[in-house]
């Protein structure tokens, strides 16, 4: 673990990423005091679990069930705009 004085982190901000990149640990003081710690970040999971393809089928199946649109969403856009209270 290394210390750097705040002067120095702010001098050196890129090479500190770089070495904290590398697996360094940075910790960057204050008054000769450590007050944050400089650390890669882990590639953390997805929330949902890896990615999965898109089942096209699927999709095309649950978008002919949609109601058709009759008016174009431009047309939508405007009307709401237009409807819109200032």
């Amino acid at each position: 673990m290394d210390g750097v004085t705040l002067a120095e982190a702010e001098a050196h901000l890129s090479e500190l990423v770089s070495r904290a990149e590398a697996g360094e640990t940075i910790d960057i003081c204050r008054d000769g005091k450590p007050v944050v710690r400089l650390v890669a970040v882990e590639s953390a999971p997805l929330p949902n679990g890896p990615r999965q393809p898109i089942d096209f089928g699927a999709l095309k199946a649950f978008t002919d069930t949609l109601p058709y649109q009759e008016e174009s969403s431009a047309d939508i856009v405007r009307r709401m705009r237009d409807e819109a209270r200032y």
